[in-house]
């Protein structure tokens, strides 16, 4: 029986796409921290799904290094965002000027 790897590779890039598009539509910090995520879900998507394709469960252990990056990724990020928020009172990314000198 032949299964058809082509489409989690197919899925795996419209998710990239989404992740892409909410950072470049969206003007938010918030959105943009969640479109990154979603970007590195689509990384993870690939991943599993080349781990099928090969039948090597290297790219597994890949997938483990993703989620624990996304996982520190998403705190780091939202305690910048909670401390930028409160220096600044929005969460427009053009108003911020706080590591110019």
């Amino acid at each position: 029986m032949i299964v058809p790897y082509g489409h989690g590779f197919i899925l795996a890039g419209v998710v990239f796409l989404l992740g892409l598009m909410c950072i470049l539509v969206h003007r938010n910090l918030i959105m943009t921290l969640i479109g990154v995520e979603i970007m590195m879900n689509a990384a993870t998507i690939a991943f599993v799904t080349s781990a099928l394709l090969w039948r090597r469960m290297e790219e597994q252990a890949f997938v483990l290094f993703i989620i624990g990056v996304a996982a520190a990724e998403v705190s780091v990020g939202l305690i910048l965002i909670v401390t930028a928020y409160r220096r600044t009172g929005s969460l427009d990314p053009d108003r911020f000027n706080i590591l110019k000198w």
